[in-house]
């Protein structure tokens, strides 16, 4: 029995095979991205995405909904970004969803702090029970339920990431108060960001334009890079 199951009482969301299946294919994904995942930190992924499979009939967490479709888009599109991040780190994944990229992120890499925010108390109270169900994982993850122009921390972060935010100058404008002088943001783009770059607030600097490459996901992505002046 996995580990959300344990934590859970829940019915099995993955048959065995099924399981083997998405597991090769989180392997496969993983290391042609140059991001080596350890057979526990698999095992990990794999019990969060059956959680999220399972609430995700309920609570309409996500789009993606077919397993595979979730390793490929949600798993190895939120690991895309690891190689990018130095750590140990604090970092905040704003606008987070059903965890995306923070869970994945933390669970891939220990060595960071890494804070959930969202304002929708529907996913945050699947954000605490994943969290929850993963302790074991020996992840440090927290969720805060905010809006982002409210949340003030008591110290800013080292790093804020976002997937989903809906410009990157509006992303912009609510992270300067949350991340250090110094400190990176970094904005996942389903294509290129170049014409939203003029519209970016005065306190930034552009350190780079990554393309993404995400083995099954045939679509354009990129990861900006920007550093808190």
């Amino acid at each position: 029995m996995s580990l959300s199951q344990r934590k859970q009482g829940a019915g099995v969301p993955f048959s065995a095979d099924a399981r083997a299946r998405l597991a090769a294919l989180l392997v496969q994904g993983s290391e042609t991205m140059g991001v080596p995942l350890d057979e526990a930190t698999r095992s990990h992924l794999l019990d969060y995405l059956a959680l999220l499979h399972r609430w995700n009939s309920t609570y309409n967490l996500t789009a993606v909904r077919e397993p595979e479709q979730m390793v490929i888009r949600l798993l190895l599109d939120s690991l895309s970004i690891v190689p990018y991040i130095k750590g140990p780190a604090t970092v905040l994944d704003i606008g987070t969803g059903a965890g995306l990229p923070g869970i994945p992120l933390a669970l891939a890499r220990p060595d960071l702090e890494v804070t959930l925010l969202d304002s929708n108390r529907k996913k945050t109270r699947f954000l605490v029970q994943a969290v929850g169900a993963l302790c074991e994982a020996g992840a440090d993850i927290s969720v805060v339920t905010e809006r982002v122009e409210h949340y003030r921390p008591p110290r800013s972060f080292d790093a804020v990431v976002s997937r989903a935010f809906s410009s990157l100058g509006e992303l912009a404008e609510v992270a300067a108060p949350l991340c250090r002088r110094g400190g990176r943001l970094m904005a996942m783009k389903s294509r290129s960001a170049e014409a939203e770059l003029a519209a970016l607030p005065a306190g930034w600097r552009l350190l780079g334009m990554e393309p993404l490459s995400v083995p099954g996901l045939d679509a354009e992505r990129c990861l900006v890079i920007l550093e808190r002046e």
